[in-house]
């Protein structure tokens, strides 16, 4: 499966009083790079969104196992890859090494969500059509 790799240099803005990264910057990075791993397949999130009329793809479900602190002045490296697709949804893996080793594990669910048919208010989960699926294969 494709893989993207981003390196997050830490600021001290990001950091507990502790010094050590403040765990819910983790998931707003790991929100960045699954979209820096949708630009990689060639679907910037822009294009994305118009192209198959989609409005998002939500996180449904999150986990993370921290094994090792990261602090201020570190270089991070998150390798993010798709480990499963399904019908609507797919499944994402986040590895995150600090000097080579591993800091975080942690992993996503996102859906293929689109406007729902009967409310405009309301979304929907979408099949994930087969071309985007095959821009994440090896």
């Amino acid at each position: 499966m494709l893989k993207n790799i981003r390196k997050i240099h830490i600021e001290w803005g990001d950091c507990d009083p502790m010094g050590i990264v403040f765990y819910p910057r983790y998931f707003a990075w790991f929100d960045a790079c699954t979209a820096a791993l949708f630009a990689r397949a060639g679907l910037p999130k822009h294009v994305m969104l118009k192209t198959y009329d989609i409005i998002a793809l939500p996180l449904v479900t999150t986990s993370a196992k921290f094994l090792l602190p990261s602090r201020f002045g570190d270089e991070i490296v998150v390798e993010t890859t798709i480990t499963e697709f399904r019908r609507s949804s797919f499944d994402v893996s986040h590895r995150v090494l600090n000097s080579s080793e591993l800091a975080i594990e942690a992993s996503e669910t996102r859906v293929w969500t689109g406007k729902h048919p009967d409310d405009p208010t309301k979304f929907k989960g979408l099949p994930i059509p087969s071309e985007v699926i095959a821009r994440f294969k090896d």
